[in-house]
């Protein structure tokens, strides 16, 4: 039944969760995590170091850091500012030290809220390129910064272009030695949306967690480092079911009445209950994906923290 099963996730800690149920390990994937219990942050690192790895995991070979905060969804700037420092490092970590110049790329269409988290993480950086082009490195407060520029391309249906073209053309032009891309993303767990942000040095493929697949954005194409930062901020019709399923069956497992029938429900692994959803909900509700009420305050919220995050590592 699972045969052509995929999760729909952009998450790697997701994917690598798939296998962990029959305890499997895989080869050329390693994982570390960590617990800072002060600030309430776990944080995961999945190193994918071969392709065989990169296969299994239906991701390519690099690393995938993933921070998850329960306050991410919460109106504490003090919280959100040791997150931003947390993404600071993290950039830090994959990017090396010294300076250079970066095109910061604000993926998404700005007009769904969804989706505006790219757009509204530009809004928020600081961009030095024009004035360390005119001014050099004398004009004040510009000593310690690096050259940043920034674009929200839009999306094919406003702009008629791949956003790889766009981004191709500015680099070309531009020349920088470093792309960071900011996309909001799907998730295949609802605990995770708003609370989780992904961060990779191995680029992106706009809009693959909808089923919308456009060009990557990486290295490869690019010929220059491409680093990836994302938030899950919907999920689809089926991954809510689940969970629901999920609760339910726990749920049953402590009624001795319901038991037999939880029972019989809890001998499917995730990839057969998952399947099983999309299979009951078709053909009306299994390309529906939904987000919280509250995405217009929560996006504005995080796309500030990761702007402040950005301007930390590239503007002192």
């Amino acid at each position: 039944m699972v045969g052509n099963f995929q999760v729909r996730t952009d998450l790697a800690l997701e994917a690598r969760e798939n296998y962990q149920d029959g305890d499997a390990r895989i080869r050329g994937v390693r994982v570390e995590e960590k617990e800072d219990k002060e600030k309430e942050i776990y944080t995961t690192v999945v190193h994918i170091e071969t392709e065989n790895g990169a296969k299994a995991m239906g991701k390519p070979v690099g690393t995938y850091i993933t921070l998850e905060a329960r306050g991410l969804s919460d109106q504490d700037e003090d919280y959100h500012r040791e997150i931003s420092e947390e993404i600071a490092r993290h950039l830090r970590q994959l990017i090396g030290e010294g300076e250079k110049t970066v095109l910061i790329v604000g993926l998404g269409n700005r007009e769904v809220t969804p989706d505006a988290l790219g757009p509204n993480v530009v809004n928020n950086l600081r961009i030095t390129r024009h004035i360390i082009r005119e001014f050099g490195k004398t004009a004040p407060g510009t000593e310690k910064e690096n050259s940043v520029s920034a674009i929200v391309p839009g999306v094919m249906a406003q702009t008629g272009m791949e956003t790889l073209e766009i981004i191709q053309g500015i680099v070309k032009e531009t020349k920088p030695e470093l792309v960071v891309v900011i996309d909001a993303l799907a998730a295949r767990s609802t605990r995770r949306l708003n609370r989780t942000i992904q961060i990779t040095d191995t680029g992106i493929n706009p809009g693959s967690g909808v089923g919308n697949h456009r060009q990557g954005i990486n290295r490869e194409i690019l010929g220059i480092p491409v680093i990836a930062i994302g938030v899950p901020t919907v999920v689809d019709a089926a991954t809510i079911v689940n969970d629901t399923m999920e609760n339910l069956i726990e749920a049953m497992d402590q009624t001795e009445n319901m038991q037999q029938l939880g029972g019989m429900l809890g001998t499917l692994n995730k990839a057969e209950k998952y399947e099983l959803i999309q299979e009951l909900i078709s053909p009306h509700l299994n390309t529906m994906f939904v987000t919280p009420k509250d995405i217009d305050d929560t996006v504005k919220r995080l796309s500030y923290t990761i702007s402040e995050g950005l301007n930390i590592v590239f503007c002192g």
